[in-house]
């Protein structure tokens, strides 16, 4: 039985997919704007995407930066701290203490609540991130991305599966489709993973056009949060984030007559 996941007001796992609304900033004035203009929008929860920030190598600035970011977001949105590597579609090149140390100073500042460990860097350096995070009350998203192919069915649930062994709180996983077919896989391995392993929510996606299909209808086959935009793009294939809600709130009331 998969159970649900609660941060602030939110509760991941339970009704339609939520909305998170990445911030890609290099400068901390940039970070600001964006979260004042995210509060306009139909935001469930907000992810920072620490590896864009100009000071993230820098412990004071980033100490600054999350500071900053949690008063101009306010006390109701939950925040999920990310530092995407090079490896995995993101900005960042840090060594594997520099990605621990980092991370692991989000977690310790108090200002967010869930913090994202990518399953490549390995199960000691996830198993450091997940220890921490838990130590403090707070989850881990564990993330797996895949920005050249779409791998078989079986593959994409061993990662999902690994997350969950590895104490993920979400497992994550996204791949790049090479035509609809892949994202019939996509959706396969989700609602598989979904009804017969997962213990916990899970967050899917197929990206670029061809699965945008995907950020949609997590609410039939099992992804239970959706990433917006409020502009900028922090992966191929995310919708405006009006325009977003307004699908999933019509097929949530679709599935619920």
């Amino acid at each position: 039985m998969v159970t649900t996941v609660k941060i602030r007001n939110l509760v991941l796992g339970q009704g339609r997919p939520k909305i998170c609304i990445p911030i890609v900033a290099q400068s901390r004035e940039g970070i600001r704007q964006a979260a004042e203009e995210i509060r306009a929008l139909p935001a469930d929860l907000v992810e920072w995407r620490a590896d864009w920030y100009e000071g993230l190598k820098e412990p004071e600035s980033l100490a600054e930066a999350l500071k900053a970011l949690r008063q101009a977001l306010g006390e109701e949105l939950a925040l999920l701290f990310t530092i995407r590597t090079k490896k995995e579609g993101g900005q960042a090149e840090l060594s594997p203490a520099e990605y621990v140390e980092a991370n692991c100073q989000a977690l310790e500042s108090g200002f967010i609540d869930l913090v994202d460990a990518e399953l490549s860097a390995g199960k000691e350096d996830v198993a450091v991130i997940v220890d921490k995070a838990h130590q403090l009350g707070k989850k881990v998203v564990m993330s797996s991305h895949d920005f050249y192919r779409t791998p078989e069915v079986e593959e994409m649930l061993a990662a999902l599966k690994r997350m969950q062994e590895w104490n993920a709180d979400i497992p994550k996983l996204a791949v790049m489709p090479k035509s609809r077919w892949d994202v019939l896989k996509l959706l396969e391995a989700t609602l598989t993973m979904r009804e017969r392993y997962a213990d916990r929510p899970i967050v899917t996606m197929s990206m670029a056009s061809e699965g945008v299909i995907t950020r949609l209808c997590g609410e039939a086959f099992g992804s239970c949060m959706t990433f917006g935009s409020a502009g900028q793009l922090s992966a191929p294939g995310q919708m405006e984030a009006r325009e977003l809600c307004q699908v999933l709130e019509a097929i949530h009331k679709g599935m619920s007559v």
